[in-house]
């Protein structure tokens, strides 16, 4: 104490050098990791929810494990459902192939029978007492299938019609299908088919018979032994043992021809408009145009001959058409018998 006075002596503390011995870089420092803290936290944060949808997305893959799980459960359960229900479809499809076989066993049993029973032809007809010429249906025996065909019991009875042609109310300019199925109507004028003729005259041995009127009214007629080949040899026509009230324009000129229509590429066939057993060309020709009066002057379209109903021999001519004709068979074992 001085003059009796206190002196008051402030000591600062010496700065501890590892203290901020500057303010400011103490300031950044302190920012720099306040910044680094708050990326920090927003990094935590950001793991924190891809975690959670990883987690979220986990749990959806393991749902969707257990569904597919239970889908393969049912899919092993289905497939050994649809392997019992397969086997039962086996058992019963060899079964019903069994009785299938069985059922068509007896039908075909049945049909022979049937056909056994039928009538192969006219004459069978005549023979079971029918004397009446009309419509009737008759099997023959190699085909098996039931056909449609004008029967003339009149002329000696038990002749099975295959062609007719009377007033030209049919065109026979037709086609190769046309020939081999049949075309007209039995009841006027036809052609039976070239199918149906195979199959009837292949039964044994066939007469034919061929008969012809002129517009005069007369009447003449051949008669053959004949036989017509399958389509696969054309139609071939075999036919000889001429007879009859005319004479032969046929069997020495056309026996061994093949059927040819005016679609098969056969000149005489496209002149003569019809299917024929053409040879170079006819002397005989029944599936011509149909022209009225004898003579004739053709007048068809594309090459021009002789395109008539011609019998060369009875007129001495190709160029007179006759107004009627038919041709039909009969077996040549045909004996007439009385009606009962």
């Amino acid at each position: 104490m001085e003059n009796g006075m206190c002196r008051l002596v402030a000591t600062l503390p010496q700065l501890d050098e590892r203290r901020c011995p500057d303010m400011f870089r103490c300031t950044d420092e302190v920012s720099y990791w306040l910044h680094e803290n708050e990326e920090r936290t927003q990094q935590i944060m950001a793991l924190k929810e891809t975690i959670s949808e990883l987690q979220e997305e986990l749990r959806n893959h393991r749902h969707r494990i257990k569904v597919l799980e239970l889908q393969s459960e049912e899919r092993v359960h289905l497939n050994i459902s649809l392997e019992q229900r397969f086997h039962e479809l086996e058992l019963h499809y060899a079964e019903a192939t069994t009785m299938l076989h069985l059922q068509g066993t007896l039908i075909l049993d049945l049909q022979i029978q049937h056909v056994r029973n039928c009538p192969i032809d006219c004459t069978s007809i005549y023979h079971n007492g029918v004397r009446r010429s009309g419509l009737y249906t008759v099997v023959p025996s190699l085909a098996g299938m039931p056909v449609e065909v004008y029967c003339d019991m009149d002329t000696d009875g038990g002749w099975t019609v295959i062609q007719r042609r009377f007033d030209g109310s049919v065109s026979f300019d037709r086609n190769w299908r046309d020939y081999r199925d049949g075309f007209g109507e039995l009841h006027s004028e036809f052609w039976l088919g070239n199918d149906h003729i195979h199959d009837l005259s292949a039964q044994g041995d066939y007469s034919l018979r061929i008969d012809l009127e002129d517009w005069t009214s007369k009447h003449k007629h051949a008669l053959y032994q004949s036989f017509v080949e399958d389509e696969e040899h054309q139609y071939r026509l075999h036919v000889s043992g001429f007879s009859g009230t005319v004479q032969d324009s046929f069997s020495w000129y056309h026996n061994k021809q093949g059927f040819s229509t005016p679609d098969s590429g056969n000149i005489c066939a496209e002149i003569s408009h019809g299917g024929w057993w053409y040879n170079q060309c006819f002397y005989a020709n029944l599936n011509g145009v149909y022209y009225r009066g004898g003579h004739y002057t053709p007048k068809g379209r594309g090459p021009l001959g002789p395109d008539g109903i011609v019998w060369h021999s009875w007129k001495d001519s190709d160029y007179y058409s006759l107004r009627k004709v038919s041709m039909m068979i009969r077996p040549r074992s045909f004996q007439s018998r009385s009606s009962p």
